[in-house]
């Protein structure tokens, strides 16, 4: 199925006209505002404790660009200095680092072990002196770290092959990913919890000891904290009930904010999700889930329909993250592994996914009203929101609109920061976009890592342009047709 490209929409009125026609209610303005003329991105915003200049926010993106050990390499220096050079004031987390070995999602992805504190510190200086030399000053600059283990997800070793640490036996995810369901070895003790929970905690430390002002603890896209808030299928005291199956994540936050004074804690969540998907006939299609009825694997999702949006735990769970003194939520959803056009709103599918069964601006458009809602019915917890990266050359003009209507409290940048770094400098000082630089959600950046090739926009990024990887991965796509992960 073939939708609009934005790229073809040449007006503002012309944007407008394909939200209206697709029954999609967001906001946008008529020009992009610098932060002279007012623009609300250009105000300040407190994040617990701490106060960033304006209310931009930069995803944390991995490269696969680690070397083995989890040290930086250029490549990862590269893409954090980059951060700096943006303008946002909000670096929430730079990229997931894995706090023990075995939890990575690739075999190069950033550590937060003892052995890598010295690469921890060159990648928050490569982002702190960047901004400090853009901007004259990095005092309004606030940066953190992500800590990841990837649960289901694991590929530690160089051979890439999956090392899956689940939760509990997912009935349409154990089949999708070739996980026996009666193979027990490959689900968390209660016992190995309790060391997993201390590793989160030493990597805090770490962070901490070389500057970071917060950490963020990752709770989304299907890795291991997202996986537990869905285990009403696991025994024990970390699954069942609402309160056992947040308790990994609540005592991890609990032990850094009683044994690290100083260090600030903030989550990035899956508010919602979905069924697994696959490609069908066309598009992509949910997998059959009509024998796991009422569902038990979801969490922002109706029991009676796991394609409906429940989000009475999600908002029960950010209340109670604000009561524990995190200083954000960052809202996102589902995962890029079984779920992309609902995480990932983009027309050209990685290599590894499915036709988008919806135009995606749909996509976009959900998640942020969910974002909204959330924030609605959180009113005290700072949040930021995801997903618009796919809005292309409009993305500021319905971001400085949603800001301003109080919508959510800061915008957040994935994809787009790795083609457009300097979006949020040029929109505020400028008040214009780099046209020739704007992502147009080619999925190169996924295709990439999922064939073992590092992560960065290939299309539109004369760095990478240039690269060997980049005629392997042309190759690679010539060789491959899409179908489901």
């Amino acid at each position: 199925m073939k939708y609009e490209k934005i790229a073809q929409l040449k007006t503002v009125q012309q944007f407008r006209e394909r939200l209206q026609e697709l029954g999609i209610s967001l906001p946008c303005d008529d020009d992009i505002l610098t932060a002279d003329a007012g623009s609300p991105l250009g105000d300040q915003l407190a994040w617990g404790p701490l106060t960033a200049g304006n209310r931009w926010t930069i995803h944390p993106m991995e490269g696969w660009d680690a070397n083995h050990d989890g040290s930086p390499t250029e490549l990862t220096i590269r893409r954090w200095h980059n951060f700096g050079l943006s303008g946002a004031k909000m670096i929430w987390g730079g990229e997931a680092a894995a706090v023990q070995p075995d939890g990575r999602a690739n075999p190069r992805q950033t550590m937060a072990i003892d052995s890598n504190i010295a690469g921890l510190a060159k990648l928050r200086e490569a982002a702190v002196s960047a901004h400090q030399e853009a901007f004259g000053s990095a005092d309004d600059l606030i940066v953190g770290l992500q800590l990841t283990h990837s649960g289901r997800f694991c590929r530690p070793l160089p051979d890439h092959q999956m090392r899956p640490r689940i939760a509990y036996h997912h009935p349409l995810l154990d089949a999708k990913f070739q996980i026996k369901p009666d193979d027990d070895s490959v689900v968390w003790t209660d016992e190995q919890i309790e060391d997993l929970i201390d590793s989160y905690v030493n990597a805090a430390r770490l962070a901490r000891q070389v500057g970071y002002q917060f950490v963020d603890v990752k709770a989304c896209h299907g890795y291991l904290l997202h996986e537990f808030l869905s285990a009403r299928l696991r025994e024990g005291k970390f699954g069942g009930d609402f309160e056992g199956r947040t308790r990994v994540l609540k005592t991890i936050i609990r032990r850094i904010k009683s044994e690290l004074p100083g260090l600030e804690v903030g989550v990035r969540l899956s508010a919602f999700d979905f069924v697994p998907y696959q490609q069908g006939d066309a598009v992509g299609q949910p997998m059959d889930f009509s024998g796991c009825l009422p569902y038990q694997c979801g969490f922002g999702s109706s029991s009676d329909n796991p394609l409906e949006i429940n989000l009475d735990e999600p908002i029960r769970l950010i209340r109670e993250l604000g009561e524990l003194g995190v200083i954000g939520v960052n809202i996102s959803c589902g995962s890029p592994y079984y779920n992309p056009h609902i995480q990932r709103p983009a027309i050209f599918p990685p290599s590894d996914g499915y036709q988008p069964p919806e135009d995606p601006l749909i996509g976009v458009a959900r998640m942020i009203h969910v974002a909204r809602q959330c924030k609605e019915a959180a009113p005290n917890v700072t949040m930021v929101a995801t997903g618009f990266t796919y809005l292309q050359d409009y993305l500021p003009h319905v971001a400085q609109a949603i800001v301003r209507e109080g919508w959510i409290d800061s915008v957040g940048l994935g994809r787009m920061v790795l083609s457009f770094p300097e979006l949020p400098a040029d929109t505020l000082l400028r008040g214009e976009m780099k046209r020739k630089k704007v992502c147009r959600t080619f999925s190169d950046c996924t295709t990439a890592p999922r064939n073992g090739i590092v992560s960065g926009c290939y299309p539109l990024d004369a760095f990478y342009k240039e690269m060997d990887e980049a005629k392997k991965l042309r190759d690679l796509k010539k060789a491959q047709v899409p179908t489901g992960a």
